[in-house]
């Protein structure tokens, strides 16, 4: 999953009912573009270069996976569906709705049909007193001054009357508040990491990531499972116990909740498919003098994903010393998550079917995992 990136867009609407055509804006946004990361107050402005009625304008923050010509053609897609007539006159005219890409993190482009930063901004005040709002210290690539030194400078002297009206963030909708400890479980190959990685973005949630990839007996064990199983779930668990003993002592009073892309009892149900039953006895016996230590998540998420998919996605992800895993082993896996959850009637369990859904390419599939743990 490649990092998101930081886009700034301005917003306004001058006929109609423009908060709600404002907020229908931030809406569409929210489900087809990215996570709205902040908003700012909101402006009555006069109409600049034509006679027409005020104007409301704001700005927002969002972060997107987005390319900075998908994000235009979103945005376009959006003013259109809302309404809004362009014309070919060369003049300015009203308009129920108005989205400006203004900054594409710091990428200087400029084609015929895009350029970033967005020329004109810095001669707005309608522009830039919103951006102030929410990213004043924002550096311009080209200018090299900040928003609010751009506004300091600005010679439009347009009156902006700020307004009491707010817009809302949908983002809002899901609410984790009841929750300090959320672990994300699933298969190899299901997601979890990249589920955990966007969640922590999004919620202001500390991630505790699975340190797996400098195991030294990880791709042993894929070539001699026999030989390397014992060993390779003892140095799980202990570094497993450890890690998380470590990351849920070390209190963040700056973030709001944490989330894992995993839970300590994923050894023992390795363990059960991995060991003989002689070694199964006494990892177990073992497991729990580690196990009775460690908190337990307040919420559990099992991502499932039927064993095409993970196969699928295990091949696209390309570590070498995966690619040999045959389909059977990822069946005991998701066996063995069940079972758990079965025999585990005391925790708080959810289980989502991911198997037709790519919540990190499609948007829309993330929205709807979210929406199904909040349910």
């Amino acid at each position: 999953m490649t990092d998101a990136k930081t886009v700034l867009i301005g917003i306004g609407s001058n006929t109609g009912d423009r908060l709600t055509y404002l907020q229908s804006a931030v809406d569409a946004i929210h489900t087809q573009i990215g996570s709205i990361d902040q908003l700012s107050r909101l402006y009555q402005t006069p109409a600049l270069g034509f006679e027409g009625a005020d104007f409301i304008n704001g700005s927002l923050k969002v972060s997107t996976q987005l390319e900075a010509s998908q994000v235009l053609d979103k945005l376009l897609a959006i003013e259109q569906s809302l309404g809004r007539t362009r014309h070919n006159d060369g003049q300015y005219h009203s308009r129920t709705i108005d989205l400006d890409l203004l900054f594409y993190d710091r990428l200087i482009s400029k084609s015929e049909r895009l350029e970033l930063p967005h020329p004109r901004l810095q001669e707005r005040r309608f522009v830039l007193q919103p951006l102030v709002d929410i990213a004043a210290d924002f550096e311009h690539p080209v200018l090299k001054n900040t928003i609010s030194k751009l506004l300091e400078t600005c010679e439009d002297e347009s009156l902006l009357t700020p307004l009491d009206d707010q817009l809302t963030n949908p983002m809002q909708s899901f609410d984790f508040s009841n929750y300090n400890f959320i672990a994300i479980e699933g298969n190899i190959g299901a997601g979890k990491t990249s589920l955990t990685h966007m969640m922590s973005h999004d919620f202001n949630a500390k991630k505790i990531l699975e340190r797996f990839a400098d195991n030294p007996f990880l791709p042993k064990f894929y070539e001699d499972t026999t030989r390397y199983a014992f060993t390779l779930e003892m140095s799980f668990l202990a570094d497993r116990y450890q890690q998380i003993s470590d990351d849920l002592s070390q209190l963040d009073l700056f973030k709001d909740f944490i989330v894992s892309d995993y839970d300590v009892f994923k050894s023992l149900i390795f363990s059960k498919i991995t060991l003989s039953e002689d070694e199964f006895m006494l990892y177990r016996k073992l497991f729990y003098q580690v196990y009775k230590d460690i908190a337990r998540p307040d919420l559990y998420i099992y991502l499932y994903q039927n064993t095409e998919r993970l196969q699928e996605n295990i091949r696209l992800r390309g570590r070498d010393y995966e690619q040999t895993i045959e389909s059977s082993y990822l069946d005991k896996i998701n066996a063995g998550y069940l079972e758990f959850i079965q025999k585990h009637p005391e925790f708080n369990v959810k289980i989502i079917d991911i198997s037709n859904r790519d919540f990190i390419k499609n948007r829309v599939d993330y929205l709807w995992i979210l929406e199904q743990m909040c349910a």
